[in-house]
């Protein structure tokens, strides 16, 4: 849940307008594929294991598609969305859902052939209590890293992960 928290965003936030030009779209493309990430969650009595699958799939309107799984202790999470490039501000922009109900959006920073999404928002967890959540998500060297940190504003305990995915 917690993976699926920080990486959440809204497809329905995505603009509907959002044509890449052809560097941008052989840039995206490149990340098509099947990826699997490990990594440990840090921050609680001890860290906890968990592992992901990340489909990335060739989208309608010139968009990539993502769907993914996670396993952390006893639970299944899943995660969907799109990234596309929007012509006309100039930037890339990355929409996701989960199952857990978090959704938003990221704004991508292209720096040469590296893309980073850097999502930060509040929200309130399952049980009420207020969380800032914290996701930087970069395609890199056709490599995907997930970093992320959520803090429980009540109590100040911050967890944290990093999840870097291969083929």
């Amino acid at each position: 849940m917690i993976l699926v928290t920080l990486l959440a965003l809204s497809p329905q936030a995505l603009s509907a307008t959002a044509q890449a030009g052809e560097a941008e779209l052989a840039l995206l493309s490149t990340y098509i594929g099947q990826w699997r990430g490990e990594g440990a969650l840090v921050g609680g009595d001890k860290p906890e294991a968990f592992r992901c699958r990340l489909n990335v799939a060739k989208g309608n309107q010139q968009r990539i598609n993502y769907t993914g799984r996670c396993t952390l202790v006893d639970t299944t999470l899943s995660i969907s969305g799109t990234i596309a490039y929007n012509d006309s501000a100039r930037r890339y922009e990355a929409a996701m859902s989960s199952n857990a109900g978090f959704t938003g959006m990221a704004i991508g920073q292209n720096r040469g052939n590296s893309i980073s999404f850097d999502l930060s928002e509040n929200q309130r967890d399952r049980g009420g209590s207020d969380v800032r959540i914290g996701s930087n998500i970069v395609l890199s060297n056709n490599n995907i890293v997930v970093n992320f940190e959520v803090e429980f504003n009540n109590s100040g305990d911050v967890l944290t992960a990093k999840v870097p995915f291969a083929r």
